[in-house]
């Protein structure tokens, strides 16, 4: 991951989500942040890292998403000066698996769990 030849950071820009959704085509005349349930601004830009992801795994790549800590953003925002009103949700790793690395071990699938314990179906609890 440290070698990647490719490192990508998507950025929340919360003062763009809400200009674009004060627009006349979109029924809100004002930027009030109360209407939202969640702020999609982090949520949108969390599945366009997604979307890198997967995209980087069609094409036989690897990738690797990780977060930025909050200790390390001012150094982040200094080194590439990065304004303030943009919010970096973590970093995306493009590249190839090096050559001398060994596969993923065993413990990787071990770890998953099965469809029954993850997906509920019309109710909590109900999985068939």
């Amino acid at each position: 991951m440290q070698n990647a030849p490719l490192v990508v950071v998507p950025m929340a820009h919360k003062a763009a989500y809400l200009e674009r959704y004060a627009e006349p085509d979109k029924g809100w005349e004002d930027r009030a942040e109360a209407r939202w349930p969640a702020p999609y601004w982090h949520i949108d830009t969390g599945m366009a890292a997604l979307l890198m992801l997967l995209s980087a795994v069609d094409e036989g790549l690897g990738a690797c998403f990780f977060g930025i800590m909050p200790e390390h953003l001012p150094s982040f925002r200094g080194e590439f000066g990065v304004p303030d009103e943009y919010d970096p949700i973590g970093g995306v790793t493009v590249g190839h698996r090096a050559d001398d690395m060994p596969p993923q071990g065993a413990r990787i699938a071990e770890r998953r769990r099965a469809a029954d314990q993850v997906i509920h179906r019309g109710h909590w609890g109900r999985h068939a």
